[in-house]
This record gives C-alpha cells, structure tokens and sequence, in this order.
C-alpha cells in the first residue's frame, strides 16, 4: 500500500504542477473548498475508497470562466502522483473535478444566496455550519484577493446571531435535562441512555459555539469537538455519561459537563455571571444545572429586537439534523420564513 497523502497536500502540488501553468498571467484565486472530509483536514487513507482525488475550486472574473474551463478541460492529465484525475463514485460517472467559476456564483450554488452581498440574520441563521465550514476551511492555493474577504466575513457570526444562538442551545438543554432520572425511574433504562447521548451531544455543540468554532456534520462533529482544548476535562466527563453503566453515574458525569461547560460561558463574560452549580430539579430526585438561566441571560444581552422576538428553535443546525435538508440549499432555504418576523 502506497503511503497516503492527504488531500490538502495532493491539492497544493496539483494546483503548482499542473493548474498554475495553465493560467499564466489570468487573475485567479484557488483552493480546496466545500464538500467532504478532505476540505476539513479530516481525511484518511480510507477515504481514498470512495470519491477522492484531485479536486479544486478556481475562481476567476466572469469574463474568464468559459476561456478557462475550455483550458482546463483540454490540459488535463489523465493521472496525477498515481491518482485518477477523472474520478465518481456510486452512480457519479467519471469527470475531472476542477471547478472553474466566479466567488459570488460559487457561494450561491454552496450556500444558497450570495454572501457578497447579502448577510442579513436570516441567511447566517438558515446556513448550515457545514456550508459555512466548506467556505472558511479548506486550503486555498492562490488569491488575488478574492477570496480571503469573503473567507473573513464568514469566518465566525455576528455577536447578536453568536449569543442568541448560545441562548438557543441552552435552551435545548434546558428542556431535557431533567428527563434522565425520570425516564430512569419509571423502568426506562433505553430511553434514559438515549437522553444522556442526546445531551451530551448538545454539551459538546455548545461547548464549540463558546469556542467559537463552526460544528461539522454529525460524521465529524466528534472530532471536532475532541480538537478543543479540554484542561478542564470536559471531554472525560461526556465520555463518561455516555458509557455509564447505571442512572447514578450518569446523571452524576452529566452535571459535571454541565457544570464544566457553564464556567466556559463564564469565563466568555458576554452575560453577567450565572451560578454553574447544580442543584435538585424542584421537589424531584434529579439533578439539573437548571439550564434556562443562561439562555434567559443570553437573552438580556441581545441587541437586535427582531433577534429578541424570535423563538428559541435556533439555527438551523440546531433545530434540524436531516442531511438531505442541510446539504441542499434549496431545500433548507425554504424554511427561511421561520426567522424573517
């Protein structure tokens, strides 16, 4: 087996070896951008089974793209450092994957709207962090000065659009954090594991949205989150609540990740201080954080009024995780309406 090289690097000596050439003195920006594994840094030598190769965005003014998909199309290798250049998968035919195209064209087909232009609440908030990801992410090749601003402007929200959604996620937790014990007590012990890998997996959303880092697809979303930094031992604690044998143990590692990723909040200061401590779920043997405290101070800290009115369904990510909606522009983009009040 030949040893593997990861797509970013097999990209960088492809765009050299092989696209820059072709351009000559055309004014480009290039870089390995958008879907898969392999824009997040993320791939392995088992990717390379399915849909892998050399692949490449290059952005040029509307005036060249013809002129350079034609140069492209005609000076391809057939191969490239024993790679097929032309590549599919499942019922994908065999073609080149350099995608030759205008920033703003790009960013319709990727995100469905052009962030050029138009970045009112709605669009971040119907955007799927994953669109997001494959725009600030991958490796870029060349730019003439293009590119980097819009990789700029997307590269974090807005602090309003940040905060509500932290509020949004805290709210998640809010609702279920009690239902652990009880599913438990009534003889449920499926449904109490399944609530507690639920929650865990909302701790470990949250605790990227303090980071301020864009939470990959569900494939990815473990390995994002593992790429923090835990001195604090948030990732033992979640690890532990999911491996729990019995509901004690559980609900113990549970509101210790509670407790931990509320002093992260903290320790943000974008709201007054909330105390992290557990406590007992009313007159009920459970114990909770009591999770609505912080989106309620989330909440008070949200300039934007019409942010202020909605729900707190969150964004996108947070309320949906189909992947036939949140891959596809048009179809996510028609549950705009829930933020336009």
């Amino acid at each position: 087996m030949t040893a593997f090289t990861p797509a970013r690097e097999l990209g960088r000596g492809f765009h050299t070896d092989v696209i820059r050439p072709l351009l000559g003195t055309t004014p480009y920006a290039a870089g390995l951008l958008g879907w898969g594994s392999d824009v997040l840094g993320y791939d392995t030598q088992r990717s390379t089974d399915h849909g892998w190769g050399p692949r490449l965005h290059v952005f040029v003014d509307d005036s060249d793209v013809e002129r350079v998909k034609e140069l492209v199309e005609q000076n391809l290798p057939d191969d490239y450092r024993g790679h097929p250049v032309r590549f599919g998968w499942d019922t994908q035919h065999p073609v080149h994957h350099i995608t030759v195209t205008t920033v703003a064209d790009w960013l319709v087909d990727l995100l469905g709207f052009d962030a050029t232009t138009d970045l009112s609440t709605a669009n971040w908030l119907i955007t799927p962090q994953q669109k997001l990801l494959g725009v600030v992410a991958g490796a870029v090749y060349a730019d003439d000065g293009r590119l980097q601003p819009i990789r700029d402007t997307l590269r974090w929200y807005p602090d309003d659009v940040w905060i509500w959604m932290l509020a949004c996620q805290w709210s998640r937790i809010a609702q279920e954090e009690p239902f652990v014990q009880r599913t438990f007590e009534v003889g449920d012990e499926l449904g109490s594991r399944i609530l507690a890998a639920r929650l865990a997996r909302d701790v470990m959303r949250l605790a990227l949205l303090i980071d301020r880092t864009y939470a990959p697809y569900s494939k990815w979303l473990g390995t994002a989150f593992s790429r923090l930094d835990h001195p604090d031992k948030l990732d033992q604690a979640l690890a532990a609540a999911v491996s729990a044998q019995d509901q004690v143990d559980r609900e113990h590692a549970l509101v210790t990740a509670y407790e931990l990723v509320a002093r992260r909040h903290n320790e943000l200061g974008v709201t007054d201080h909330v105390d992290p401590t557990p406590r007992q779920f009313h007159e009920r043997p459970a114990t909770v954080l009591d999770a609505g405290r912080f989106a309620e101070a989330c909440v008070t800290r949200v300039q934007d009024s019409r942010l202020r009115e909605l729900e707190l369904v969150g964004s996108i990510d947070q309320f949906a995780d189909n992947t036939d909606l949140l891959s596809n522009p048009a179809a996510y983009r028609r549950l705009i309406t829930v933020f336009e009040k």
